[in-house]
């Protein structure tokens, strides 16, 4: 986990769902963003602090420290247990904080019909509502794309139903949580907490089995997080 996921409402549905206090300050399009199967080292919406405010900007996912560049893929993904003491991501903890706004995310399973092959599902709220993943940010706003820029999800065990699926999960915040996550005057001390106990729990979603085309990256569309029926 996570290795694709869905993001399709307008930028303003996310903000709102927030209920932020803070000044956005700068421009974003308030069209439906209709990304069905977000890809590693595609560029997304990401939510993050910054002095005056908010600011929406479009990120790649995917990230690598400066000497770590080039020696293998940039993670995706940063362990909720490890990333607060390890090496890797010591640049991006605690300052680099920021949201990746989401409806889904995508999990793959052994196939019943062929163990060999894998059978993607896709996992959202059960009330429908967006989700927030906790995400470490580095960016450097400008004319030209800085290639330090990046972003990874914060991942944490599954529970309960979920482990059926993977065994690992996004760090998904409640609204009121994702405020507190990118809000500067949250402590250290507060920042870690979330990070340990803040995801929410496997009863807060449902889960049903999708087409394999979401494991092409060319593929877009609402079929994709459509229900399959499996015989």
């Amino acid at each position: 986990m996570c290795g694709r996921y869905s993001i399709y409402e307008s930028m303003d549905d996310y903000l709102r769902q927030l209920a932020l206090d803070l000044v956005v300050i700068n421009g974003y399009d308030h069209e439906r963003i209709n990304r069905y199967n977000v890809a590693p080292s595609t560029r997304v919406e990401l939510i993050r602090p910054v002095p005056a405010g908010l600011s929406v900007d479009r990120v790649k996912w995917g990230w690598s420290p400066f000497w770590a560049k080039g020696k293998r893929p940039d993670p995706i993904n940063a362990r909720a247990e490890t990333l607060m003491t390890g090496k890797f991501f010591k640049s991006l903890w605690p300052n680099g904080r920021a949201l990746a706004p989401a409806n889904g995310w995508f999990e793959w399973i052994p196939d019943p019909a062929d163990p060999k092959r894998k059978q993607p599902y896709y996992i959202h709220a059960a009330d429908e509502s967006p989700l927030f993943f906790a995400a470490l940010a580095e960016t450097h706003p400008g004319i030209d794309t800085d290639e330090r820029d990046g972003f990874v999800i914060i991942t944490a065990a599954a529970d309960q139903g979920l482990v059926d699926i993977h065994d690992r999960k996004p760090l998904v915040l409640k609204p009121e949580l994702a405020r507190e996550w990118v809000d500067p005057s949250t402590t250290t001390e507060r920042i870690a907490e979330i990070v340990r106990t803040g995801c929410r729990p496997s009863a807060d979603f449902k889960w049903h089995p999708v087409s394999k085309q979401v494991g092409n990256v060319i593929n877009q569309g609402v079929t994709l997080i459509k229900p399959l029926t499996i015989p």
